[in-house]
């Protein structure tokens, strides 16, 4: 899959260890290189990095960035020390359920606002922030707009959203988050059920950007 997604087009590729996030620990490493070794695009990994020891060796192995997201609310100061070593290639993960952090593979749900996590973090040479809603995720019900929206106009990072991607108007309804520093959008269920083309999205924000082909760095 991952070679197919490059073949039609795509300059970055996101992985998520699921059984890492929910294990607190890597679980998929051999996978995760196997893809890496596979394709020549950037690959971002998130999902049980819980350490600096494991930061290193998936830079070691090739990984362009990694994502920080249950470690940054238990662990900030690893957060810190990683995107000091790292710059520009530690993003931070901000999985939200009603406006609040949830952590653990999405089994807990704190009490902390989604936007008081970025704050504590502003300062940082990080990549993104990554900002999923947690009810959209993986149900096609189109992005949430204003939660996005509301979060860019309280920080100066860039955003990525994630979650409820389900056809092209989807992607084109965050036109006019770009401005605000909106850095892409992730997509993944829409791809493989068949609800969005990979090739009609990357012309759509293309031709939006006034950019020609191939030149497109988001997701």
């Amino acid at each position: 899959m991952a070679r197919r997604w490059q073949e039609e087009g795509a300059q970055w590729l996101h992985v998520v260890d699921l059984d890492g996030a929910f294990s607190s620990s890597p679980k998929n490493r051999r996978s995760i290189q196997s893809i890496i070794e596979s394709v020549t695009i950037p690959v971002q990994i998130g999902g049980g990095i819980r350490s600096l020891e494991i930061v290193d060796e998936y830079m070691e192995l090739g990984l362009s960035r990694v994502i920080l997201g249950t470690a940054a609310l238990k662990q900030p100061e690893m957060l810190r020390e990683a995107a000091g070593r790292y710059p520009g290639r530690v993003a931070l993960g901000v999985d939200a359920r009603g406006g609040k952090v949830a952590i653990e593979g999405w089994k807990e749900t704190t009490r902390l606002e989604a936007v008081s996590l970025v704050r504590q973090f502003e300062s940082l040479p990080l990549a993104a922030v990554i900002y999923t809603d947690i009810h959209r995720d993986g149900m096609q019900t189109g992005v949430n707009v204003e939660a996005t929206r509301q979060l860019l106009a309280e920080t100066s990072l860039p955003i990525i959203a994630s979650g409820g991607v389900s056809t092209l108007s989807d992607i084109q309804a965050l036109f006019p988050l770009i401005e605000m520093g909106l850095e892409g959008v992730i997509t993944g269920r829409a791809l493989y059920n068949g609800t969005l083309e990979l090739k009609e999205a990357l012309d759509c924000v293309q031709a939006h950007l006034g950019q020609s082909p191939g030149t497109l760095g988001r997701k």
